[in-house]
């Protein structure tokens, strides 16, 4: 059963992960059955839906590296490294105060709903405006602050924020919003896993895993992230992103009343047991 649940949950995070619907309300729902995991777990599962993305974007990461030449590249790449800094920094400002709010199923599932209007919102809004492709610098320094505030309130999910963000900061186009808060996502979320890893291994409890069912884990994720990250980028081609709000809301209602028939615990009631992993897991929600 270890392997098998090795194996849901490693399908729960490639799905969740970069699509606009929030891994934590997922996997929030999913422990109830399969029972919580080490941050190492957590981890080692983003790492994976991580590799996916960069794999797919590995060309487009390969000419902005080796194209700096071109005006157009720089400038894209700039603004991308502007986008990572304001979130390194930020987040490590939130971190060093000490902010966080609770990870349990009630507030996740009003975070879910409330992004799910945002996101309907945001839609009609960007439909108002001519499909700008161009990522101008008050998109990548919004973009930035948006993974803060995606890592600060788990359930609004970091890919949705930010893909959201850039549509109503003037990026009309889904596909130009979309490819830039994906690629922003990167580095930050290799740094955060990259954080916690070395804490993980420092701490020494890193020696209790099951590396086994950690490497299916991870080539779980890493597949099934490759394949829903590919789909979503051909879906969005033709299509909104409005039947992802009405699932998030769904999702949201769903977790309201599992707490209110008992079913998932109060916020509070189990302070003692293992945080689940949030949408920048692990870096500014921990």
């Amino acid at each position: 059963m270890e392997y098998v649940n090795a194996v849901l949950l490693g399908i729960i995070e490639g799905v969740t992960e970069f699509l606009p619907i929030s891994s934590t309300g997922h996997l929030i729902i999913a422990e109830q059955w399969l029972g919580r995991r080490s941050d190492m777990f957590n981890i080692v599962i983003q790492a994976g839906a991580i590799l996916a993305v960069t794999i797919i974007y590995w060309n487009r990461l390969l000419s902005l590296v080796l194209g700096w030449r071109d005006p157009k590249n720089r400038r894209y790449a700039a603004k991308l490294i502007v986008a990572f800094l304001i979130t390194a920094v930020l987040g490590l400002i939130v971190k060093k105060l000490g902010f966080q709010l609770p990870e349990s199923a009630a507030p996740v599932a009003w975070a879910l709903i409330i992004g799910g209007i945002w996101m309907i919102f945001a839609e009609w809004a960007a439909a108002k405006r001519p499909p700008y492709t161009s990522i101008t610098w008050y998109v990548a320094i919004l973009v930035g602050i948006a993974q803060v505030v995606a890592g600060v309130f788990p359930g609004l999910s970091r890919s949705g924020t930010t893909i959201f963000i850039a549509m109503l900061a003037g990026t009309g186009s889904r596909v130009a919003a979309t490819e830039f808060a994906f690629l922003v996502g990167i580095p930050t979320m290799y740094a955060a896993s990259g954080y916690e890893l070395m804490k993980t291994i420092k701490d020494g409890s890193a020696a209790n895993e099951n590396w086994v069912s950690l490497g299916i884990a991870f080539a779980v994720s890493t597949v099934v992230a490759f394949v829903a990250v590919k789909w979503l980028l051909s879906y969005i081609q033709s299509n909104r992103f409005t039947a992802f709000a009405v699932y998030r809301i769904i999702i949201g209602v769903v977790l309201l009343g599992l707490v209110a028939s008992g079913y998932l615990p109060q916020q509070g009631e189990d302070a003692n047991a293992a945080p689940v992993a949030t949408e920048m897991r692990p870096a500014l929600a921990k």
